[in-house]
């Protein structure tokens, strides 16, 4: 056994372990650490196989926006977990069944892809590197279907908005035009008030005995 495939399942009984302590953590934020840890061993992996590009694209992605992401929301919201483990058991079987169904049609799907032989790199890919071949290949005769994802993209995020910045009655904002349009002696008076406490006086000085 070489080092590579040492390494390769090393990654991988990581990569299991994180997962299944993703599901079975009892704390969320655990949980989602022990995420952050799974994608580092799917980053490994990928390395491995020398698609540098997608181990770098899931690191800054996935760890250094997402899971970020969601720390935050999770340690914000401080969700109660006990409430959400109510009936756990109860609903396990059928769960259970559903995911060896889910697991065994994508046994079945994969182990295809097992069978066939990787095409071995030509010198040309050798000499450039897999990160500027994939470069060209999604600008060159994947760009069509690049600048589709990029426009649904751009939809979710204008629907995202649009759904967040819905009238509420409860929602305090401030018109601009009205702001701009203020003046000073419409927000400040001046007013001249006379003293209503006298100065208490001084007391007399007395001279020499």
């Amino acid at each position: 056994m070489n080092p590579i495939t040492a390494l390769f399942y090393v990654f991988s009984a990581l990569l299991l372990f994180a997962a299944l302590r993703v599901i079975t953590a009892r704390s969320t934020v655990h949980a989602a650490l022990f995420l952050v840890l799974a994608f580092f061993s799917a980053s490994c992996i990928w390395m491995l196989l020398r698609a540098e590009f997608l181990a770098i694209a899931l690191v800054l992605v996935y760890v250094g926006a997402v899971m970020v992401l969601f720390l935050f929301v999770v340690m914000m919201l401080d969700v109660n977990t006990d409430s959400l483990r109510v009936g756990f058991w109860k609903h396990l079987p059928l769960a259970g069944l559903v995911g060896a169904v889910i697991a065994l049609e994508m046994a079945l799907v994969l182990m295809r892809g097992f069978r066939l032989e990787a095409p071995l790199p030509t010198v040309k890919a050798l000499e450039v590197g897999n990160t500027k071949m994939l470069g060209i290949e999604i600008y060159t005769q994947y760009l069509y279907p690049l600048q589709l994802a990029a426009v649904l993209l751009l939809v979710a995020i204008v629907a995202a908005i649009a759904l967040t910045l819905r009238a509420r009655k409860d929602s305090r904002h401030m018109d601009p035009s009205q702001q701009v349009r203020a003046k000073k002696a419409d927000r400040v008076r001046l007013v001249k008030l006379q003293p209503t406490i006298e100065a208490p006086s001084l007391p007399a000085e007395k001279g020499p005995a």
